[in-house]
């Protein structure tokens, strides 16, 4: 395992210096689930929702928070993003929305936190257009499942 990049030998948070990294296309993609009642998720598909069309809704939320990033989590680096997607899968069979975020640049540092960032906001947003009609539907399995470029090259998150 290596070090935390994020403290200084004297256990301080600080931003990690970038400066010297070789520009490289970076891509990052991440995955959230939201599960709910098989009503709820039949509501979302058939686009009966009053407040409108939640997973528009939560695409656009996904795209922002991904732009954000750097203004959620503390020591994220402002970047320049080229792309964000956000998609969705309905899986009526297990009564989940799953939800999938890449990020891409050209830069000197990752975008895996801009595609958790998406992927956790995108769930969040659906959960906001439907609490009020089912309280019971949890976010859960926040991951990254691959990234490319950088210094330390191509992640694929392995099945569980």
């Amino acid at each position: 395992m290596t070090e935390l990049t994020h403290l200084d030998a004297q256990g301080n948070a600080h931003m990690v210096d970038v400066g010297g990294k070789t520009v490289t296309s970076r891509v990052a993609t991440a995955e959230a689930e939201i599960r709910m009642h098989a009503d709820t998720l039949a509501l979302i598909a058939g686009g009966g929702h009053k407040k409108g069309d939640v997973l528009a809704v939560a695409r656009i939320a996904g795209i922002q928070a991904a732009k954000k990033c750097a203004d959620l989590i503390p020591l994220c680096h402002p970047l320049m993003l080229t792309s964000v997607s956000v998609a969705f899968e309905l899986d009526t069979a297990n009564s989940r929305v799953l939800i999938s975020a890449s990020c891409a640049l050209d830069g000197k540092t990752g975008v895996e936190m801009e595609a958790l960032t998406a992927a956790s906001v995108a769930a969040l947003t659906i959960y906001d257009m439907c609490k009020a009609v089912d309280k019971n539907m949890v976010i859960g399995d926040i991951r990254v499942t691959e990234k490319k470029g950088g210094k330390s090259g191509h992640y694929k998150r392995k099945v569980d």
